[in-house]
């Protein structure tokens, strides 16, 4: 049996990015060591226990696999000892969270599609999951999330879920299918960020 399935694979990175990106914001925001932790774990693990949670997978795999906290609180420690490195890197929050984005987008369909779930609610699955982690990190700090108000995000994180649902039926690779939709959720989130993009808002 494969310990490490590429489901896992991409959760536990997904974990990980996420987790950085909590951390960062918390640094930012001169959190305590405990403010960072929560923020990292909150980051890392909400999305995929929102996951879960719809699919009726109880516990959610984050409570019943000590890897998956171990991985959110490694990230948290990353941020801590090393945010002066990571910051020198451009928007290191941003480009965080759209890796992020992409590993949970992708995740989160495949595991739908792998509960059975039809294509739609596959990809409305795969959304939630990636946008949910950041969502609950933006609250805790009393921001609004940003796929509420930045630039393209969750339509990012729709093309990533429509790039599995597409390859499961056309019958590719997870593996090749995985690695196509991380990168097209990555580029779009990017590219949005750099340029502006913005999701149409109702006129005045």
């Amino acid at each position: 049996m494969d310990v490490f399935p590429l489901g896992l694979w991409l959760d536990l990175l997904g974990t990980f990015v996420f987790g950085i990106s909590g951390a960062l914001l918390a640094v930012r925001r001169e959190l305590d060591v405990f403010g960072i932790a929560v923020l990292s774990v909150a980051a890392g693990l909400a999305g995929g226990m929102i996951r879960d949670a719809l699919l009726g997978a109880t516990p959610p795999t984050a409570l019943a696999d000590s890897r998956y906290l171990l991985t959110a609180i490694a990230a948290g420690a990353c941020a801590f000892f090393g945010h002066r490195l990571l910051a020198k890197l451009n928007k290191p929050v941003m480009i965080l969270d759209a890796l992020g984005l992409g590993l949970f987008a992708v995740s989160g369909c495949g595991k739908a599609l792998d509960f059975g779930l039809d294509p739609l609610p596959a990809i409305l699955l795969g959304v939630l999951t990636a946008v949910g982690g950041g969502a609950v990190r933006d609250l805790l700090v009393v921001e609004t999330p940003r796929v509420l108000r930045e630039e393209i995000y969750a339509f990012a994180a729709m093309v990533g879920a429509v790039i599995v649902v597409i390859g499961a039926g056309l019958g590719f690779s997870e593996t090749s299918t995985a690695v196509v939709g991380v990168v097209a959720v990555v580029a779009i989130r990017v590219v949005s960020a750099l340029r502006g993009w913005r999701a149409p808002r109702a006129p005045r």
